[in-house]
């Protein structure tokens, strides 16, 4: 009889690199605390300070980790990252268990381990996202123009293997955090996958609210997170904003803000929590694939203004913040006024929203999922 799915002793967690703490390692880490006798895969591994859970793992990583400066320059070497990936070694492994937004997925397993890989999204460099990354709003200059040629000409390879590596002979499983990313996967590599939604930790979000004048926003500087959107907007309407966080997009994104743009930096999450508790909105500009900031916006009590698609639909409601229809500064510049001019929104609906994605929901539904997956697995020697 095979014993249960966390009574596995040779367990790979797989996870595409470790450069921040950002919503996929919050996922990454909840997977973790599952699996405390499980090792550690991963392209790259350049940051220290995460949850016990992570940190106690014995971990393997690629020979891209070995880059001087890797923490700051991988996107450059996605073109690599396919040979990386199938450089880390999971003979021996009954469980594989990967958290893919790039190439995690694309591990090679023995031929009777089960492999369930939660995929945030298909590699969305290379697919419906590639403009947002390699576009000419987001690349100038010579240097530019050369990232963008190579990214074309790499592009209809990267897209091949991204599909050859998600068919069943390579994942026995696919979990999904949303049902916009569920479309997705079904879109490019024709399988069907099973939503299990991301969750946010309650119980740092215990300030009381205290709204003030300003607005909030928190997130990476990547160009599909549409911060340039958000600083156009606020700008145009000389409405304060405060923004958090960093990242490739920034030295452009700063040029477009005016006087009433406050740029925070990297913030700790007790101080993310005080300006969530303290903002009169959070602004959630971006076609995400599920998003764990408007939620955790919710659950400090804050109502949310967001682009009304992709998983924002899947966690904000009307109750709990105000859609703007369209990706441009004009359609979000509508949805500011409407909430200036007064939208009835309560502290409560905001909290209760929240507390429907709690981290042991998650967790009780991903072991379902992967207990039926691996008493189904018909290849298993344990």
């Amino acid at each position: 009889m095979k014993p249960s799915v966390t009574e596995i002793k040779k367990v790979a967690l797989v996870h595409d690199w470790f450069t921040g703490m950002r919503g996929g390692e919050l996922v990454f880490d909840a997977i973790a605390e599952l699996f405390p006798q499980a090792h550690l895969f991963t392209l790259i591994y350049q940051y220290d300070d995460y949850p016990k859970a992570i940190r106690r793992l014995p971990r393997s990583t690629s020979f891209l980790d070995w880059i001087p400066g890797i923490s700051r320059i991988y996107r450059r070497f996605l073109p690599l990252m396919p040979l990386a990936v199938r450089s880390l070694n999971l003979d021996g492994y009954d469980l594989v268990i990967s958290s893919s937004h790039c190439v995690a997925k694309g591990v090679r397993k023995s031929p009777y381990a089960l492999h369930v890989s939660y995929v945030y999204a298909p590699m969305r460099y290379m697919w419906d996202r590639f403009d947002e990354y390699f576009g000419v709003r987001v690349l100038s200059g010579i240097g530019g123009w050369i990232t963008r040629q190579v990214a074309r000409a790499v592009r209809p390879a990267m897209q091949a293997w991204d599909r050859r590596v998600s068919q069943p002979d390579r994942v026995d499983e696919i979990l999904t955090l949303s049902q916009f990313i569920r479309e997705r996967i079904r879109e490019f590599y024709g399988r069907e996958a099973q939503v299990i939604a991301p969750f946010v930790e309650f119980e740092r979000f215990v300030r009381p609210r205290r709204p003030e004048a300003f607005y909030f926003m928190l997130g990476a500087f990547a160009p599909y997170k549409r911060v340039d959107l958000a600083v156009e907007a606020f700008t145009r309407l000389g409405l304060p904003l405060w923004v958090a966080g960093g990242g490739q997009d920034e030295k452009r994104i700063r040029k477009l803000a005016g006087p009433g743009i406050r740029f925070l930096g990297e913030v700790s999450n007790d101080e993310a929590a005080d300006y969530y508790s303290r903002c009169k909105a959070f602004v959630f500009p971006g076609k995400e694939d599920f998003g764990i900031t408007p939620l955790e916006a919710l659950a400090a009590g804050a109502p949310v203004i967001a682009l009304g698609q992709g998983g924002a639909l899947e966690t904000v409601t009307a109750e709990t913040g105000v859609f703007f229809a369209e990706e441009t500064v004009e359609s979000l510049t509508q949805a500011i006024k409407k909430f200036e001019n007064g939208v009835a929104i309560s502290e409560t609906a905001c909290r209760d929203r929240a507390r429907e994605f709690s981290r042991a929901q998650f967790q009780k539904k991903f072991v379902a999922a992967l207990e039926q997956a691996w008493q189904n697995h018909p290849l298993c020697r344990t």
